[in-house]
């Protein structure tokens, strides 16, 4: 008996192995993401360039079509025949026109009506100011709210004016009145402050012709006379109830009447008060 396996059989030894073959490979996606990205970059830089030279080319043309309409305009008409300003009194007439930046004859139109607007309000002088054109006649109306002066601060050996609303103002005056003269570093800051106390008297507050803030806390006030007037000392807090004390001792007692040198209200309870025959002298006042 032939034991022999079919010829078509192979012995497990004779099977093919199931295992898979592996190959590595370079990897590749790392040079085509930078080669993507170089090639975005050159489109964007690409693109650029023709907005940059499309950009230049609108420009041009509207700039022709803006020389082309001022053109026609102008002799249409539409030219400046005069600059009236109101207002004015401080301002320096060189300054307005300097800014305006126009003759009688040039075209109206063109006027940046703005931007005058925003240069006329850079003035030292100038609070507010408003810019309109008007035609037939062809008329430019520049209308000028200028600083009301309220003192005088002295810093640093020099004076400058202050207007109401604490604004210094860095320019040359030369007052036509009596102003408040008002001393010290932070006084125009905090001058409304002490105005809407003692503003309001008609009597005591005339007198007043110098105030000095006192170490950016407080105020002293000189009364009458630069030189040998009375010193009024209030305190840092309370300053209202300090102004109508002295007030009514004025009215009860005359204080403001006596020769004196200083009347310190600093303290709650009492008043003390210097005359002037012996300023070494200290007197309490009873309230």
């Amino acid at each position: 008996m032939n034991n022999m396996p079919p010829k078509n059989e192979l012995s497990p030894e004779a099977a093919p192995s199931s295992d898979k073959i592996k190959i590595k490979l370079p990897l590749l996606w790392p040079y085509r993401l930078l080669g993507n990205i170089l090639i975005l970059v050159l489109l964007v830089f690409f693109a650029a360039g023709i907005l940059v030279i499309k950009s230049d080319m609108v420009s041009r043309q509207l700039n022709s079509l803006s020389d082309y309409f001022y053109g026609l305009t102008s002799y249409l008409g539409f030219t400046i025949d005069d600059i009236i300003v109101y207002g004015r009194n401080k301002t320096a007439v060189e300054e307005i026109y300097n800014i305006v930046n126009a003759r009688r004859g040039d075209n109206i139109l063109s006027l940046n009506i703005r931007q005058i607007k925003d240069d006329l309000e850079q003035l030292p002088w100038v609070k507010s100011a408003t810019v309109e054109r008007s035609y037939l006649p062809n008329i430019l109306k520049i209308t000028l709210r200028e600083r009301q002066i309220s003192s005088l601060w002295q810093i640093h050996n020099r004076l400058y004016p202050v207007d109401t609303e604490g604004t210094v103002i860095r320019a040359d005056f030369v007052p036509s009145h009596p102003l408040l003269l008002i001393i010290g570093r932070g006084a125009p800051e905090n001058l409304n402050q002490l105005l809407s106390v003692i503003a309001g008297d008609n009597e005591v507050y005339p007198r007043i012709r110098a105030a000095t803030f006192i170490s950016g806390r407080r105020w002293n006030l000189l009364l009458d006379d630069i030189e040998n007037g009375i010193t009024v000392k209030l305190p840092a807090e309370e300053t209202a109830a300090a102004w109508q004390k002295l007030l009514k001792l004025n009215k009860t007692q005359g204080i403001l009447k006596r020769k004196l040198t200083i009347i310190d209200l600093r303290f709650p309870n009492k008043v003390l008060i210097k005359p002037r025959k012996a300023a070494d002298d200290t007197e309490h006042l009873e309230l």
